[in-house]
């Protein structure tokens, strides 16, 4: 089975999470879209979509979805987003698209995070995938010097604006033996928006699409 099809597979997987009347917020990333491919046929159940970027935004609109800002939503009763890395700790990287921000602010507005990944985003620890950072523009220089005095190799994302108008440091050879501690070290560093670790607020369930079909660990 492809990775496309393992992505097609657990994103179909988190429809049954979609109940009548709830306020669903949706991530962002490849694996998403497969979600916001099949969510039409919901989207009458709902009382509102919040989404997590202007790329998932465009989609849903484009798929006759109406979005609602978050202030119009209140708490979410779902939020369902992919992640880069996944332990079976329910940690997470999340950030590769970029979005990490209003990602991290819908995990923490909802009252059930379910996390859609393929099998090769799990793993034994986090860190092989850099560790994205959103920073305002004026302390990338700052940060980044933080980062390496933490052990990381910190590389601007060129070329590249988030939707809040701030920089991505990709952090690179970080030893994240502690993701929970670690997340609040470094979004404590002035400057610092939003650090790609989902440790203190986790996935509460995290579907993983593999060969043998979809796994569920919670």
């Amino acid at each position: 089975m492809s990775q496309e099809d393992q992505k097609r597979l657990v994103a179909t997987a988190a429809l049954s999470y979609i109940k009548d009347g709830i306020a669903l917020g949706v991530g962002t990333g490849s694996t998403v879209d497969f979600l916001i491919d099949a969510l039409p046929p919901y989207a009458a159940k709902l009382t509102a979509v919040v989404s997590s970027s202007e790329r998932s935004t465009r989609r849903l609109e484009a798929a006759g979805i109406e979005v609602t800002p978050l202030a119009g939503a209140g708490e979410l009763d779902l939020y369902i987003d992919g992640a880069d890395e996944a332990t079976k700790h329910l940690h997470l990287i999340k950030g590769g698209g970029g979005a990490l921000t209003r990602e991290k602010i819908l995990a923490g507005a909802a009252r059930r995070f379910v996390c859609i990944v393929d099998e090769s985003k799990l793993v034994a620890a986090l860190g092989r995938f850099p560790l994205p950072i959103e920073v305002i523009p004026m302390a990338v220089p700052f940060v980044s010097r933080q980062m390496v005095k933490a052990g990381g190799q910190p590389i601007l994302r060129e070329g590249f604006v988030t939707d809040n108008g701030n920089q991505i440091l990709d952090v690179h050879n970080l030893r994240i033996a502690n993701p929970v501690e670690m997340e609040m070290r470094f979004s404590l560093i002035p400057g610092v928006v939003t650090v790609g670790l989902f440790a203190n607020r986790g996935a509460d369930v995290l579907l993983i699409g593999g060969s043998g079909g979809v796994k569920t660990l919670q």
